[in-house]
């Protein structure tokens, strides 16, 4: 029973710590909003024509329309370049209605995963000094194009990247999706991120900003083809080059592909969760053990030990885990009682890190848009 209180006392020290960490993993501080309407429409029109956006997109029909719209509401001028995966349905011609150029991808080489070589085919037709790479499932408000370019030229940051508002209109969207970003954010510290001195990088791949020139100098896709975290992998090569990179969260950038159920958010996560891990079975042991103490062993102790020091234990982890997800909460305006559901939700991320573990034993590294990734390959 010592050993079970010890584990226990390990949870709730661990959310105490996740708060008192001095880089706030937990804060939603690292964020760019629009706060005010672009007032020279002349100024826009000449910083915005040195950017293009380079959308990948396969089999995204249900998707571009909406999201091309709101790329012609931050101005008529735009580069706009969408590549088309090897689509089965009309994503293609829904591109071109919008006014977008659309180039016609090959099939990835096998060391490539398919979003990087499209943007690799793609980057070869930009001639601007920004390149904007934006999925095609990301809706940006009016002038949010203004703002990032703002960022990146008024501080020299070389990538810019938004953490984009994820869907929330069904329950296990509002269960599921802010837990996403606080886990995100709990294994990539913005706040450590977006320090150069520190090795951390990190990057959310449906918004970013990036100078054209320092794709070039990390020789572009090229020498992160086969990462499945190709966002955090790019935002790490541009740092190790010595350049600035910036990841925030925004309102100003939503996600509009809702995940109808379970399985959809299931599959997404198990794509990457065990590279999140560096395949490495000690640390899938290590993180397993760290979560069930967490969100388990602490919180619920005094249902098996009943006893007055065993119920300060209890509360101590329940009050670290509340305070650490609260201001998520808020950034989403979700209700405080979501946080009540935690230790579910750290139950089933759990499980999903399992799912992504076992099928990498099994051979096959990932699977995405009808394509495999073997596990023989390496990120």
């Amino acid at each position: 029973m010592e050993v079970f209180l010890g584990i226990a006392i390990l949870g709730a020290l661990s959310w105490w710590s996740i708060i008192f960490l001095p880089w706030r993993p937990w804060s939603t501080r690292e964020k760019l909003e629009i706060h005010e309407k672009v007032k020279d429409f002349s100024d826009l029109q000449r910083s915005l024509s040195d950017i293009t956006v380079l959308i990948p997109a396969r089999n995204e029909s249900a998707y571009i329309g909406r999201t091309l719209q709101a790329i012609h509401n931050q101005g008529s001028f735009l580069h706009i370049i969408v590549i088309d995966d090897q689509s089965t349905d009309d994503t293609a011609l829904q591109a071109k209605a919008w006014g977008a150029g659309v180039l016609s991808g090959t099939a990835p080489p096998s060391d490539w995963s398919g979003k990087l070589w499209a943007l690799e085919q793609g980057l070869k037709k930009v001639k601007t000094h920004y390149t904007l790479l934006l999925d095609a499932d990301i809706e940006l408000s009016p002038g949010m194009v203004h703002h990032l370019l703002h960022k990146a030229q008024a501080e020299k940051i070389a990538l810019v990247s938004l953490m984009a508002t994820p869907p929330l209109t069904n329950f296990i969207e509002r269960l599921l999706m802010p837990a996403f970003i606080f886990f995100f954010k709990l294994l990539y510290p913005f706040g450590l991120a977006n320090q150069p001195s520190s090795r951390i990088a990190a990057a959310a791949g449906g918004c970013i900003l990036v100078e054209t020139g320092a794709l070039h100098t990390i020789g572009a896709f090229a020498n992160l083809h086969n990462a499945l975290i190709d966002d955090c992998t790019l935002a790490e090569h541009i740092k190790h080059a010595g350049l600035r990179t910036w990841i925030g969260l925004s309102h100003g950038a939503q996600s509009h592909r809702g995940y109808e159920g379970l399985t959809p958010i299931w599959e997404m996560v198990a794509r990457t969760a065990y590279t999140q891990l560096r395949y490495s079975s000690l640390l899938l042991i290590l993180c397993t053990v760290i979560m069930i103490s967490m969100f388990w062993v602490a919180p619920f102790i005094f249902l098996w030990m009943p006893a007055e020091e065993i119920y300060i234990v209890s509360l101590f982890a329940w009050g670290g885990m509340l305070l650490s997800y609260l201001p998520t909460l808020i950034y989403y305006q979700r209700s405080p009682l979501w946080a009540v559901a935690l230790p579910i939700i750290g139950t089933l991320y759990l499980a999903m890190t399992w799912t992504s573990a076992i099928r990498f034993w099994r051979g096959e590294r990932a699977s995405w848009k009808d394509r495999r990734y073997e596990s023989k390959t390496t990120q």
